[in-house]
């Protein structure tokens, strides 16, 4: 169980709040890890009848969990934590000082302020609180990415809310972060002694880092029209991912260890400039094309107008240093896609002799599967003999790491996660100032090359796996992408 805390959400009746956080909250409610005495305020520009504002949560809440995660008397308790406050950002008026009234009751307890807010409205909103006296040495702020357009703009973001709250007060959200099974990766590296020796250069070929989506634009067309997938994702999930695949074994767990290695990640990056860009990246949008059976338009048709905003983005990235030198990581995320996946992908080098005639077939590299989401698990894929042939016939097998069928009724909730995580203070799966701005630093560069050199943004089918030179850019180097599928099962034993 948390200690004692308000959580003041501004956009709490927004899209983020009902998909997201309100269902993590009510989940932490029916794990009892709240404290009986903790409030939740929604706060939105307009509040009316509260009876319809609850019905409308407990649908969704419904809506979003599983049959068996709404029982009626989880939701009454639930439901008597959350107050409603009607409050214009954009307006100094008394209701914030009604706000400010409300969260006095308790001065003693830890506030929590999380502004699911357009990124523009941070420092306003934050510059509120101060002048109302609702910032204690208890206070912490949660931010939503996107952080800033470009390294100048999260700078200025970030100085602005760095006005009023300390940096270790300031939580930047990556949902990815909270997933179970990048938890794990921690465990599977540092916990085992068999793999942190091969985690390097000189076992490794190289490393996948892929975030495919089935979805279009979905109503953000403003937003995305000016993000693109490389501000999108490529600039914080991916590099996210990338730093604790490749950083250094920290001497503990913790928030400071922790970002200290992936701080060293991040400056190690190779810059990709100027003409490197053509070698080096791919970036493309979907135009109309088949999901799943049934036609969908295009990017173009989507936006209702024309636009060389990328939809794809493909990289080959190289980390300068011992444990990674020679090594490339290949990143790639984008939109329409074949199948919606989250996977990272480690390729070991193959056997240094092959002892097998050919006879034997073709012998595969090893190969450990990560997989994000949907169906989170991992496998390792390894070489074993046929067992039903006499003579020595080789194949691949799947070794299942998956906890999934280890841990009976996971429900893995980044977004619970990551909000008890702020209860309790924990700063170790947020990034700081420092990591979005050398995330930046490395993106930037490549973003005002495609611009200067007139990269070309190239069209791929909605329902394909993206452009061509995508696949290329793996081709040249003698390797395929690892395209997402469900996780091989181990057949089952024979009774």
């Amino acid at each position: 169980m948390t200690q004692e805390f308000d959580i003041v959400i501004f956009g709490g009746l927004g899209d983020l709040s009902l998909r997201k956080l309100l269902p993590a909250l009510y989940r932490s409610e029916l794990a009892g890890h709240l404290h009986p005495e903790a409030r939740i305020f929604l706060l939105a520009r307009t509040i009316n009848d509260q009876q319809k504002l609850l019905a409308k949560i407990n649908k969704w809440l419904t809506n979003q969990l599983k049959e068996n995660e709404c029982p009626e008397e989880k939701w009454q308790s639930f439901a008597n934590r959350i107050q409603f406050c009607s409050l214009d950002i954009t307006k100094i008026d008394e209701r914030w000082q009604g706000l400010s009234e409300c969260l006095a009751q308790h001065p003693e307890r830890d506030r929590v302020f999380y502004l699911s807010l357009p990124p523009s409205l941070y420092g306003t909103t934050c510059e509120n609180l101060n002048n109302h006296n609702m910032i204690s040495a208890q206070s912490r702020v949660v931010l939503e990415k996107p952080l800033g357009y470009d390294q100048e703009s999260a700078n200025d973001i970030n100085s602005q809310v760095g006005r009023f709250f300390p940096e270790d007060a300031i939580f930047r959200i990556d949902h990815y972060l909270g997933k179970e099974t990048v938890q794990n990766l921690m465990a599977l590296r540092f916990a085992n002694a068999m793999f942190e020796p091969l985690w390097n250069g000189r076992h490794i070929d190289h490393v996948q880092i892929s975030i495919s989506e089935e979805v279009g634009l979905e109503g953000r067309t403003a937003f995305y029209d000016q993000a693109g997938a490389m501000r999108d994702m490529v600039q914080n999930h991916i590099l996210q991912l990338l730093c604790l695949v490749a950083m250094e074994p920290p001497n503990q767990l913790q928030a400071n260890s922790i970002r200290t290695e992936k701080l060293k990640v991040l400056q190690a990056l190779r810059p990709i400039n100027g003409f490197e860009v053509q070698s080096h990246t791919v970036r493309g949008q979907y135009v109309e094309g088949l999901m799943r059976g049934k036609s969908v338009p295009g990017y173009l048709d989507e936006l209702g107008s024309d636009s060389n905003t990328e939809t794809f983005v493909a990289i080959k990235a190289h980390i300068d240093n011992w444990r990674w030198a020679g090594v490339p990581f290949y990143l790639r995320t984008g939109k329409r896609l074949k199948e919606r996946c989250a996977e990272i992908v480690i390729n070991f080098k193959p056997v240094a002799h092959n002892v097998f005639d050919g006879s034997a077939g073709h012998l595969s590299s090893n190969q450990l599967v990560i997989r994000l989401q949907p169906d989170e698990g991992m496998q390792m894929k390894v070489m074993a003999k046929e067992l039903n042939k006499f003579e020595m016939r080789l194949q691949e097998v799947p070794l299942n790491l998956s906890f999934a069928d280890t841990f009976e009724n996971i429900r893995s909730d980044a977004y619970q996660r990551l909000l008890l995580n702020v209860i309790e203070n924990d700063l170790s799966l947020f990034a700081h100032r420092d990591e979005a701005d050398l995330a930046w630093a490395w993106v930037d560069p490549i973003m005002n090359a495609w611009n200067k050199c007139g990269s070309p943004v190239l069209p791929y089918e909605a329902g394909s796996w993206g452009p061509d030179a995508s696949a290329a850019l793996l081709h040249s180097d003698k390797r395929s992408w690892h395209n997402g599928g469900k996780l091989q099962k181990a057949k089952a034993k024979r009774k």
